[in-house]
């Protein structure tokens, strides 16, 4: 994001409130889908449980879909937020039939890797709602609900008066953007950004060649005055002046600048993904989940998860009425901004996650 589209100084904390209140009006029109309250009120309220990966997207889930599907319908959702990707978690449930969580909201990667084995197809191809979810985000077996990118974010007073960075080979070039860095304590997208930074085409990046990417990484390691490891850490190294350009979210980047940090980030070369809501194999509660995935594909509702960061999957939360222009800007989903990414390719780190994080972890040591 460079400095010329990035919301004045007097507009930054304010913009978190006008989207949410242009997302509010939009929620009270009158098409807005609503699941029945007719089943709950001939028998007791039931009960479904999510996880979630914590952080800003859990309170924004649990204000705007969690608790608004109760208002709906009766039916209780508890939200469970756990950091760590939960695949073996949901294998065991699966495996023993022992259900902690009903669904999961789980990044792009964990889809692929659990696949029909543990999740159970959620059947809503050819609902109204759901099936104009752009069709990159969803899967027989996952829904997307947040599109997520990681950015080259930068204190914009480190750089004042001189070249800012916008691509991955600026963040390796410590001659022309001198400056404190801190880079991802994990793989996945640290091996993109570092082939990109050598030269690597989008279109060569996967599969990734990792001799090249860590011959890259060898080139920085000794820069990088800290490694973060989760999204909160990151936005704290922005807000606190601790690096000068970072790899971050987006939503980190985001939230930096509604505190009135100094920060801005470019959209060139951003590596996105996103989280879907899957249902667990087998879970007793299936359909209730089904109605639930319903109710969070509908795009006035995902309008309302902006402000948090979350990135919609659904288009029309760019058109006219949902939220304002300016502020769709901001979205990684917004026709300018995602054709400067690149989509993380979950079926590549299914096959290779393993041997690449112990690959990683040595050359950390080393």
């Amino acid at each position: 994001m460079d400095d010329k589209n990035r919301p004045p100084p007097s507009s930054r904390r304010n913009w978190i409130k006008k989207i949410a209140a242009c997302g509010a009006a939009a929620l009270c029109a009158p098409h807005l889908t609503s699941p029945s309250r007719a089943a709950s009120k001939e028998k007791k309220p039931q009960r479904i449980v999510i996880r979630t990966s914590g952080g800003n997207a859990h309170k924004a889930y649990t204000k705007i879909l969690f608790e608004s599907f109760r208002k709906e319908t009766g039916i209780e959702v508890v939200g469970v937020s756990s950091k760590a990707e939960p695949t073996a978690e949901i294998k065991t449930m699966v495996e023993t039939k022992t259900y902690t969580w009903d669904m999961a909201c789980l990044s792009h990667r964990a889809i692929h890797f659990l696949g029909s084995a543990y999740l159970e197809p959620h059947r809503l191809e050819h609902d109204p709602v759901v099936s104009t979810i752009l069709p990159q985000f969803m899967t027989p077996y996952a829904v997307g609900i947040d599109v997520f990118t990681t950015v080259l974010a930068y204190r914009t007073d480190a750089f004042k008066g001189r070249a800012v960075p916008k691509t991955w080979k600026d963040f390796w070039d410590m001659e022309n953007f001198p400056g404190r860095r801190g880079l991802r304590k994990i793989p996945f997208d640290t091996i993109e950004e570092a082939l990109l930074a050598d030269g690597a085409l989008p279109s060569e990046v996967y599969p990734c060649d990792l001799n090249r990417a860590f011959r890259s990484l060898d080139r920085i390691k000794s820069h990088i005055a800290v490694w973060w490891q989760s999204a909160p850490e990151a936005e704290h190294l922005l807000k606190s002046g601790e690096v000068d350009l970072i790899p971050a979210f987006h939503a980190s980047a985001l939230s930096a600048i509604a505190a009135d940090a100094s920060v801005a980030f470019s959209w060139d070369q951003q590596i996105y993904g996103y989280d879907s809501l899957a249902i667990l194999k087998g879970a007793p509660n299936a359909d209730v989940c089904r109605q639930f995935i319903q109710f969070a594909s509908d795009p006035k509702r995902q309008a309302l998860l902006v402000p948090y960061g979350i990135g919609p999957t659904q288009p029309a939360v760019l058109r006219p009425g949902y939220i304002d222009l300016k502020y769709a800007k901001l979205i990684p989903t917004y026709p300018d901004n995602i054709k400067k990414g690149l989509p993380s390719n979950g079926l590549y780190w299914m096959t290779h996650q393993h041997a690449v994080i112990e690959r990683f972890n040595q050359w950390m040591l080393s």
